[in-house]
């Protein structure tokens, strides 16, 4: 699994460093808050599960976190590409891999550093941990120790075990076979592979296309003393395996008439003429990370008909492991299995195969750059973060275990289980990242009007070394001087536009002018605001094509830096712009609006507001539910200043709208829909809302800073929306890593929408 995007070591060290160090934490599912709580989670109530496990050990799945519960486990031997750095150095890896179970799969984990090398001390120590799992992750071992670890450990272990470095690879790269084969009318038992490498993940590769029906003697392995034959006496077991009868003695032998190349090896390794040597429509796939055994450009330039494959996400068809492993083990936790065997990995495979055939969402698509993404050449397989993989993947996989007999809790209503599994990620947290990806693949010039300050440098830095696209830093003389002492080595990279100096102020004096002279503006007054104030500054260069999105809002009040803004940019027309702080907790996205603007809405304010509030949650992969929110419930207790929510549902009724309202409504009946069906059974809303537009700019903003205050979740924004030009303005207490997702969201064009009709009488 590897990515191009770039950031610097200060970045990366930042991001684990700053708040609470490393990545994850455990949280408490249960309450805490009595003596009470303390005395069911402990003693003298926890007794009580402690005897029933006693009694049936079965239970520990019912009444522990075992069931959700992988561990992943490294003793740091082969830590990514960098070697052998010990078992504490892997410890970012690992609590890394432990997020992206969490992120895409919903499966708990917790990262365990073994220190030892030695193989039998790693399986009793892991063996020993059985009770406290519901499986096991091996990660970054190093061969031939990986293959004896996991072998013994599924010996011993009756929970799943599965090193991801060998089969996450493999079934990930099988998937893309299956679908390379299909294209070409070819069918695997009778495709020639020639595999560069052997080591863990060539090795898994190689026996599970084989167990998928690649012929042996049809299969010819290469390490670095090249093609591993029957004559060869240096080989291991795990290489012997794999040894077959051949005269070829060189890769570039081995390749002649061959169907596919797997590299699994080194950067270079494959040469061009080796590929004009091979089959029609030949087949490659180039893992070696970060840089692939061939770049796909010079593979298409020797062979036009290749299909390519590789390990990186900045070319078509990238092998990422990300695809596999959290599915696959949710689908064997939730039938409790006791093994991910050979029938398991080959249906993950199938499935993803199966998925890239299918049409692609449209959030999928947006997210690399708008281009149609459909089956074919450049899309063998899925992308990484398609919301269909959380139901296909572990479907697949809990089928296959319950037909191979590894499943101790077979699941009996999967149409139940499907719903179940739609429902365990947040849609937001996908679209936030597909946002990103959009980002890198259709970069945009976005002005960071206060750039002269460090945490806006800090911004401006990830934004261009993440690749999302060309930051332009409003600025003074020293600007550069700055991003040399935060580390940058070429700061002169870097386009700084200073407001004192720059070619373009006279362009941004006549547009401004041009604007606010018939406000009571006088020329000097435009040309003072223009040299002084970087919002007036930046928001020009945005109106005047210099930029596509404009960020600012760090050294002072929003009000302050929207008003800056509004006397260059325009609202949308018939429009009035408005805040939404996007609150994303661990299951579901809540939207607040409008956190920023308007003070008291009108109820015509209060029904654009939740019109685009809508549009702006189905962007971010909501189906939006819309609650006027106020103090009181359909009028219990009474209560003054409600009118307006009234009316604005009314207005509502009269419009052709697409998306559910109701109002007015506390917000603890809004976001509990079972005390909405059992007290208030006429309202409208068919689910928890997830759109609260407040009563004033009172209540949401201090709502919403609140929760940035004192609650767990993630609190993003205020998004503004409806101003004519892309333009966003961060709160003052915004991180770094705050501002570029702003920048992000900002030049992907996250609030346009579509106007509603008004309904015929």
């Amino acid at each position: 699994m590897e990515s191009n995007v770039k950031f610097t070591a200060e970045e990366a060290l930042d991001f684990h460093a700053s708040g609470r160090p490393g990545k994850i934490e455990i949280v408490a599912t249960k309450p805490m808050a009595t003596q009470r709580d303390l005395s069911l989670a402990y003693s003298p109530g926890v007794a009580v599960p402690v005897e029933a496990i006693a009694a049936d050990p079965g239970k520990a799945y019912d009444l522990t976190a075992k069931g959700n519960l992988v561990a992943v486990i490294s003793n740091g031997t082969a830590i990514l590409g960098l070697g052998n750095l010990g078992a504490l150095a892997s410890k970012p890896v690992m609590e890394g891999k432990a997020v992206l179970f969490k992120r895409f799969a919903d499966v708990d984990s917790i990262d365990l550093e073994v220190a030892t090398e030695d193989a039998d001390a790693f399986i009793n120590a892991v063996a020993l941990l059985e009770p406290s799992f519901g499986g096991i992750n091996l990660e970054d071992i190093a061969a031939p120790d990986c293959f004896r670890i996991e072998a013994a450990l599924k010996e011993r272990m009756n929970i799943p075990v599965f090193h991801d470095d060998q089969h996450g690879t493999a079934i990930i790269t099988a998937a893309g076979l299956i679908n390379a084969c299909h294209l070409t009318n070819r069918k695997m038992k009778d495709v020639k592979v020639v595999c560069n490498g052997a080591g863990a993940a060539a090795i898994a590769c190689t026996e599970l296309i084989k167990a998928m029906g690649v012929a042996n003697n049809n299969v010819i392995m290469c390490d670095r003393k090249g093609v591993i034959h029957k004559g060869r006496d240096d080989l291991d077991q795990w290489k012997s395996a794999h040894a077959v009868d051949t005269d070829a003695r060189t890769l570039g032998e081995a390749l002649v008439g061959a169907d596919v190349f797997l590299g699994l090896s080194a950067a270079g390794a494959l040469k061009p003429d080796m590929v004009v040597a091979m089959a029609p429509q030949p087949i490659i796939f180039a893992m070696a990370n970060p840089d692939p055994e061939i770049l796909p450009e010079d593979a298409k330039a020797a062979r036009p008909d290749a299909i390519i494959a590789t390990g990186r996400s900045d070319y078509p068809n990238q092998v990422n492991n990300v695809l596999g492993f959290p599915f696959i083990f949710r689908g064997a936790l939730d039938v409790r299995a006791t093994a991910i065997n050979e029938e398991m990995k080959i249906a993950a495979a199938t499935a993803l195969a199966a998925l890239a055939r299918e049409a692609v969402p449209e959030e999928v698509a947006a997210a690399y750059g708008g281009k149609s993404q459909s089956f074919g050449p450049d899309y063998i397989i899925p992308a990484p973060f398609d919301p269909r993989l959380i139901e296909i993947v572990p479907i697949a996989v809990a089928e296959a275990a319950m037909r191979t007999g590894v499943a101790q809790k077979p699941i009996e209503d999967m149409d139940a289980y499907r719903t179940a599994l739609r429902a365990r990620l947040n849609p937001t947290a996908s679209v936030l990242s597909l946002a990103f990806e959009a980002a890198r693949l259709n970069p945009k010039r976005v002005l960071f009007a206060e750039g002269d300050e460090p945490n806006v440098l800090r911004a401006a830095i990830a934004f261009k070394e993440g690749g999302y696209g060309t930051p332009v830093l409003i600025g003074r003389e020293d600007v550069r001087e700055k991003l040399a002492e935060l580390g940058v080595e070429n700061p002169g990279d870097y386009e700084v536009l200073n407001s004192r100096n720059s070619p373009l102020v006279g362009r941004a004096v006549d547009f401004v002018y041009g604007k606010r002279q018939r406000c009571g503006m006088l020329r000097r007054e435009v040309e003072r605001m223009v040299n002084q104030d970087r919002n007036t500054f930046a928001a020009a260069m945005l109106a005047l094509g210099e930029g596509d999105a404009m960020i600012t809002g760090t050294t002072r009040p929003f009000s302050q830096s929207l008003a800056q803004v509004r006397t260059v940019v325009d609202d949308e027309a018939g429009g009035t712009p408005f805040g939404i702080s996007i609150v994303v907790g661990r299951q579901r996205t809540v939207l607040i609006a409008d956190t920023a603007v308007t003070e008291r809405p009108t109820a015509e304010q209060y029904a654009a507001i939740a019109i685009r509030a809508a549009a702006f949650a189905r962007r971010m992969g909501q189906e939006p539910r819309v609650a006027f929110v106020s103090y009181t419930t359909f009028g219990n207790p009474p209560g003054r200043h409600i009118e307006e929510l009234r009316d604005a549902v009314k207005l509502l009724d009269t419009i052709v709208t697409d998306f559910e309202y109701e109002g007015e409504m506390g917000p603890d009946v809004a976001l509990n829909h079972e005390a909405q069906t059992k007290f208030y059974p006429f309202s409208r809303l068919t689910g928890p809302a997830n759109i609260l537009i407040m009563p004033g700019l009172q209540s949401a903003n201090i709502s919403a800073k609140l929760m940035r205050a004192i609650s767990a979740e993630s609190v993003l924004g205020p998004y503004l929306v409806g101003m004519a030009l892309p333009v966003q303005i961060a709160p003052m207490t915004a991180s770094s890593s705050d501002l570029v997702t702003l920048a992000v969201l900002a030049a992907g064009g996250a609030d346009a929408i579509r106007r509603p009709k008004a309904k015929k009488a």
